[in-house]
């Protein structure tokens, strides 16, 4: 290969081609999307009038129309910044066409992505228009909501307490598995299976399963404390049960991703082996597994909803009830939006708990 062959495949690199493709895609978004935008706006208005959801979804289909026509900006500059990135190569501008076509493809991706959360909130509302606002009156009914919601609410507390003391629960219960599983030498051998196969079978059995033996077997076999103990409580344990198998397979990586430097170090100074654990491994461990063990308690938090089948009464079950009664599901709709409500707060903290760790591993 000459050095004018290198020359121009170094060029022919640099550039790239155009970014007229993702901005004719851009393009091409657009256009469907404002004609989805009008489908949607002339499907409210023929659908017959439901009160203040008609307005409600009027407003949402305009505001996506709206949306849609602020997004006409970075489809020009789309175009425009391809255009330029075509007469930069015309001239031989290698810096330019690079910087022209990456400002025209991510102009271009911030339309077509902008595009996509219009066109979620759009099919929303056709979904909701489905055969004559019959899903918003199934899910959405305002009259039903209204009525259920305080009751609700109300049932809701014990799905917090169930969720609350099992947490609790689970953290020591799962901490004491995990080093059960790590249990060194021929001694800590039996442990160790016993607890593996704690493990292996609570993670392979699901909660609801779990809680209806719990909560119908116990009492059947007459189990002394264990039988007499309330629903309430029949959840707590079944829970704790199931979820103390996955926290303890959260700590025991932990452990096992502290270096093993750390054990050495600590043995040579005189420590006997429990005392290493408490005072220099499982402390490390524990700070390192904090995100994923409140992964885990939020799926535990839903799960609490699975208490309904032994007769808890929970804010599914009064629910339930509601819907059983008026033949509308608006109730459970109440108790979705109280689950997201909790939910989501922990979810970000979650979140910037791992963007601190990533930042301070990112530091060293």
């Amino acid at each position: 290969m000459t050095l004018l062959d290198v020359r121009s495949a170094a060029r022919s690199a640099t550039t790239g081609g155009t970014a007229g493709p993702a901005a004719l895609a851009a393009l091409a978004t657009v256009g469907t999307l404002c004609f989805v935008d009008v489908t949607a706006i002339r499907l409210v208005h023929a659908a017959p009038r439901s009160g203040g959801w008609h307005w409600a979804l009027l407003a949402i289909a305009t505001a996506g129309a709206l949306a849609t026509l602020l997004l006409i900006r970075p489809v020009v500059t789309a175009v425009r910044r391809g255009q330029q990135a075509r007469k930069a190569v015309e001239l031989g501008d290698a810096v330019a066409a690079r910087a022209y076509r990456s400002r025209s493809r991510n102009a271009a991706w911030v339309t077509i992505g902008s595009c996509a959360a219009t066109l979620i909130a759009t099919f929303f509302v056709v979904f909701l228009l489905a055969n004559d606002h019959a899903v918003q009156r199934t899910f959405f009914a305002p009259e039903m909501i209204s009525i259920s919601w305080w009751e609700v609410t109300k049932a809701f507390e014990k799905n917090l307490f169930i969720a609350g003391v099992a947490e609790v629960i689970v953290l020591a219960w799962g901490l004491v598995v995990a080093l059960a599983r790590l249990a060194p030498g021929r001694a800590g051998r039996p442990i160790a299976m016993i607890a593996t196969a704690y493990v292996d079978a609570f993670r392979a059995v699901p909660a609801i399963i779990v809680i209806y033996l719990v909560g119908f077997g116990l009492p059947l076999a007459g189990v002394p404390v264990l039988s007499s103990m309330s629903p309430t409580w029949a959840a707590i344990f079944a829970l704790v049960l199931t979820y103390g198998a996955y926290v303890a397979e959260v700590y025991r990586a932990g452990i096992e991703s502290i270096h093993p430097s750390q054990m050495a170090a600590a043995r040579s100074l005189g420590l006997s082996y429990p005392a290493t654990m408490r005072h220099v491994i499982v402390p490390q461990a524990v700070r390192r597994v904090i995100p994923p063990l409140l992964n885990d308690f939020i799926g535990l938090q839903k799960d609490t909803s699975l208490v309904t089948v032994i007769g808890t009464v929970d804010a599914f079950t009064q629910a339930k009830t509601y819907s059983s009664n008026y033949f509308n599901l608006s109730s459970v709709t109440v108790v979705a939006a109280l689950f997201v409500l909790i939910t989501i707060p922990q979810t970000r903290f979650v979140d910037r708990l791992l963007a601190r760790d990533q930042r301070r591993l990112q530091a060293r």
